[in-house]
């Protein structure tokens, strides 16, 4: 038999001469891709897959000898453990996700026989100047006039975010609300899911949705199984994504943002609600109770703005909706005002 690879022990290097392989997982995985990034991606291939020989021949040997070799191998192992947490724990972890799910999503789409395409955004910033929120852009029926927008995030510090209990006086943080009208913003996108990791993701996510959820006009939170492999609920939420993608129709009035609109109203009236409590306090709480008045005040001003800017144009943009959500230029409006009640 022709020996096709060789060890150059003085270049330190492989060797492969007439080398070919007939399996369908590699050959569909490699003709999906441009021609460019072949080589590379072929390579990568290569490493990874040594990395995880070398990881089940090491955990193999640990096990097996641990008894043998007694405290020494203990702290072998529990290096090589900790090596993998922190590995899990990394932002390489994240990147390696969102190469998973978009793999996992040209073979499905390959297997459902779908025309569409996941594309990777890499460092490439969107819509938004130097935003790079959407980490895969998913191309239906390979048009990119019509997008589902990705975000993966595999953090346990992502809260869900819940407009009706959100106070924008608080410092800006990543929600998943906030990321996904975000993400289709940034990306120019119909459809928004995020997704994140069964072993990293926020207790509120998992009480509010445990495998696959919907917000109104807001977009899909998806929970898999990256150690298991699992990525059936991804594949759910795509196939409804895509269903409103294709099918949706622009009413002529759009009960879920009014939905949301109320919402935020409905809270900041509650907050004006609860100033009777303050009233008979000290003057420490009487400043309170200014800064809460001021705050109700421009927060009321601002929803009125975008209730009347909806009914005049009558639909509402996702860069909109982005503004409406973070209502950054309220804080900023409110920072004299708490500056000057603070001085009295």
């Amino acid at each position: 038999m022709k020996e096709i690879l060789k060890i150059n022990q003085q270049l330190k290097r492989l060797e492969i001469t007439d080398f070919e392989i007939s399996n369908e997982i590699v050959f569909t995985y490699f003709r999906g891709l441009p021609t460019s990034v072949r080589e590379e991606k072929f390579l990568k291939a290569i490493y990874i897959g040594v990395l995880a020989l070398m990881e089940d021949r090491i955990s193999a040997f640990l096990s097996k000898t641990q008894n043998e070799l007694g405290t020494e191998l203990e702290s072998l192992k529990m290096i090589f453990e900790m090596k993998k947490e922190l590995f899990y724990k990394t932002t390489v972890k994240g990147i390696l996700a969102e190469d998973e799910i978009a793999e996992f999503l040209n073979d499905y789409f390959s297997e459902k026989r779908l025309n569409d395409k996941a594309l990777l955004t890499g460092n490439t910033a969107g819509e938004i100047k130097k935003n790079k929120t959407g980490d895969i852009v998913c191309e239906v029926n390979g048009t990119s006039e019509l997008k589902i927008v990705i975000e993966c995030k595999f953090d346990k510090s992502i809260k869900l975010g819940d407009i009706s209990s959100k106070d924008v006086f608080t410092k800006k943080f990543d929600t998943a609300w906030s990321q996904l009208i975000e993400a289709q913003a940034n990306r120019n996108a119909k459809v928004g899911i995020i997704v994140f990791d069964r072993s990293l993701v926020d207790g509120s996510i998992i009480k509010a949705f445990d495998n696959v959820g919907f917000i109104p006009d807001i977009g899909f939170i998806v929970i898999i199984d990256s150690q298991k492999g699992d990525y059936s609920n991804l594949a759910i939420a795509y196939m409804l994504a895509r269903d409103i993608a294709v099918n949706a129709k622009v009413p002529d009035v759009d009960f879920d943002f009014l939905s949301i609109l109320l919402n935020r109203i409905i809270k900041d009236i509650n907050e004006i609600l609860s100033i009777k409590t303050l009233v008979v306090s000290n003057i420490e709480t009487n400043k309170q109770i200014l800064k809460q008045l001021d705050k109700s005040m421009l927060l009321m001003e601002f929803n009125q703005e975008y209730l009347k800017k909806y009914l005049n144009e009558g639909k509402i943009s996702k860069n909109d909706l982005l503004s409406f959500y973070s209502a950054e230029e309220v804080k900023e409006k409110f920072k004299p005002l708490e500056k000057d009640i603070s001085n009295l």
